[in-house]
Parts: C-alpha cells; structure tokens; sequence
C-alpha cells in the first residue's frame, strides 16, 4: 500500500512540473487517471485547479477526475 502514494505523488509532481514539456505533463494525469483511486482523484482535482498549467492541461485532469467518478459508481 505505501508504494501506490509514493507513485502517486511522484506522476503528481510530473504533473506539477512547469520545467517539463507539456507532453510529459498529460502522461503523468493520464497516469494518475489510470490509477483510478481516491488519492488519484484528489491528486487530479488538485491539478484541474492550479491556474499555472495549461488551460488543455487542467480540462484533461478534470476529465480524468470524472472518468475515476463515473467509474466508481
């Protein structure tokens, strides 16, 4: 269980990362949206909310947010 956090916060400060290119930055959330866990889905609302990404950055984290939602139903 402590590994999944750890990769966790790791693709999240992927995702955080401004220095890398943006491309790395939509893995990591699509990464995070893959995991498809609560921490994941708090990891991607947190990301949907930072207005330093990319408007395109913060929708893909949103969407993957309500993939994670839809599919807890």
């Amino acid at each position: 269980m402590a590994e999944q956090p750890e990769e966790l916060k790791k693709l999240a400060d992927i995702a955080n990362d401004l220095a890398l290119v943006p491309q790395l930055r939509i893995k990591a959330i699509e990464q995070l949206g893959n995991v498809g866990s609560h921490d994941a889905l708090l990891a991607l609302l947190d990301l949907a909310a930072k207005e330093k990404l990319t408007t395109k950055e913060r929708e893909f984290a949103l969407r993957q947010a309500i993939k994670i939602v839809r599919s807890n139903r």
